[in-house]
């Protein structure tokens, strides 16, 4: 599972293409309702293509991590086809992204 806690609030999770990637969001969304809360940063790098069901996933833990369980979310590693993916849905305009993980880490820290 590519779910590790980097420090006590903030939970970094390396993705992988499906199926991987709808058991890898199912499992962080239970931890973020367990924890009541937690910075999220989510590294796209081995991402090659995003489904509707990835999209919903994404959107779910979103709305969570904006609701009821507080929390920071943040998106990194994003190549272009993903990217592609995020502009045309508009989607760029509701996440939060940084180039890579030592940046988006440092982002959620300042957050703080």
């Amino acid at each position: 599972m590519g779910i590790q806690d980097w420090s006590e609030r903030i939970v970094v999770v390396d993705l992988s293409d499906d199926p991987q990637f709808t058991d890898d969001l199912n499992a962080l969304i239970d931890l973020v309702e367990k924890r009541n809360g937690s910075d999220v940063l989510l590294n796209f790098t081995a991402i090659n293509f995003l489904n509707s069901s990835n999209i919903a996933k994404l959107l779910k833990l979103r709305k969570l991590l904006h609701s009821n369980a507080p929390g920071k979310l943040r998106l990194c590693g994003i190549n272009n086809s993903v990217w592609g993916v995020f502009l045309v849905t508009g989607l760029d305009k509701i996440f939060e992204f940084s180039d890579d993980v030592p940046s988006g880490l440092a982002t959620l820290q300042m957050q703080r």
